[in-house]
């Protein structure tokens, strides 16, 4: 690759770094204050827990337009266009503040969050062969970013605005303005890079398939799990008699451990890449993690979080990989991805409004934790299929 190529390539995914920023503060700026909002406006515990499942549950609903959106107007529009909603979205919160709002500007921010995801997805795929995993990883790390900057922030925004928790969760949308104007002064729409010997309009139809209906399953469980610890970790750790700072901290250790995983470990994969083990190990370590988050004491709460953070940062980008692996073709991977995106978002939307609900039935975060156990216990059973499956084909 020329010099030319490498900074045309750097620029590339510099601007898919921008937008990917944006594609969790909205829903993630939610959980550090999530207590003082509801004592606010005077809801339940589900009612809060629908600002997340809300938002996740359009980003499985609306992915399938990915594909139609992504051939008619290209990725350089779609992006541009949908990012520029997220930041509307958000910012309008300021002005906006009832609990009906924060519904409707949820809502809007998962509509483009869904569309936008797996565009991206496809888009690496098409733009980048040959380094994949590290690009992914690179997308993964920005996601990341914009979750932990957010779940670290909004705490401190609300003390420093003397408890405006609207301007806290606002502010998260004037990201979206740099991330559109870069990716539409960057990115242009050009012919498809032919790679490999797969090249054809064919595509094997994904719904069809058992393998990704596998890959489907397992992302659902480990979008859940990551949706529920960062909607409800905040308030177990203000059970366990942590202050408001502190225990927004806590959520804010698991998102940079899960940062900085989230260079390393594709990184890894992408030397080791049996991505079977990698994700049976890390769900083993996630187990032993959900084991210690039992114990009813301060430094418990925090080896968790850290492990945690390790874990997610790797089954989030594998999971990204799963149906990459399985495309032979451009249209096959965003086909095979908008519907692994779909309906794994689209199951993770129950998993924290579940967790709202028994904790408004029973005033106590014991059944939150057992719900994270049983979390890992269904994806070890998903990949454990997944390797029968790939061993028939």
């Amino acid at each position: 690759m020329n010099q030319r190529s490498k900074w045309s390539a750097g620029l590339i995914i510099f601007a898919i770094f921008l937008v990917s920023i944006n594609l969790r503060p909205a829903v993630t700026s939610v959980g550090p204050i999530l207590s003082t909002i509801r004592e606010s406006l005077h809801v339940s515990s589900t009612q809060m827990s629908l600002l997340t499942s809300i938002p996740v549950f359009c980003m499985g609903l609306f992915a399938p337009l990915a594909v139609p959106m992504q051939k008619k107007y290209g990725y350089r529009l779609s992006i541009t266009v949908l990012t520029g909603l997220i930041g509307l979205a958000t910012v309008t919160r300021i002005v906006f503040s009832s609990y009906s709002a924060l519904l409707i500007t949820s809502f809007l921010a998962g509509f483009a969050i869904a569309i936008i995801s797996p565009i991206i997805n496809a888009y690496i795929k098409q733009k980048f062969p040959t380094r994949m995993e590290p690009v992914i990883g690179i997308y993964s790390f920005a996601m990341g970013f914009g979750a932990a900057i957010s779940a670290g922030f909004t705490g401190i925004f609300y003390k420093s605005f003397d408890g405006n928790w609207a301007l806290s969760l606002s502010i998260w949308g004037f990201l979206a303005i740099f991330a559109m104007i870069s990716w539409f002064a960057i990115v242009k729409d050009g012919p498809v890079r032919k790679v490999g010997t797969h090249q054809t309009d064919q595509a094997r139809n994904p719904w069809k398939n058992k393998l990704a209906w596998t890959i489907l399953i397992y992302f659902g469980f480990q979008t859940s799990l990551f949706f529920s610890l960062t909607t409800w970790l905040t308030s177990v750790a203000l059970e366990q008699g942590m202050t408001l700072l502190t225990a927004g901290s806590v959520l804010t250790l698991m998102t940079i451990v899960q940062l900085v995983g989230n260079i390393l470990i594709p990184s890894l994969v992408n030397r080791y890449p049996n991505r079977l083990i990698w994700l049976q190990s890390l769900i083993f370590i996630g187990v032993v993690g959900s084991a210690i988050f039992f114990i009813d004491s301060t430094w418990a709460i925090w080896i968790s979080a850290v492990i945690f953070g390790l874990v997610l940062s790797g089954l989030f980008p594998i999971g990204l990989m799963l149906p990459l692996d399985e495309a032979v073709n451009n249209r096959e991977a965003n086909e095979w991805s908008s519907m692994v995106l779909s309906g794994g978002f689209m199951m993770s939307a129950f998993a924290p409004l579940t967790i709202g609900f028994v904790y408004d039935w029973t005033a106590t975060h014991y059944f939150t934790k057992w719900i994270i156990v049983i979390l890992f216990i269904l994806m070890s059973l998903s990949v454990f299929i997944m390797q029968k499956q790939k061993k028939s084909v």
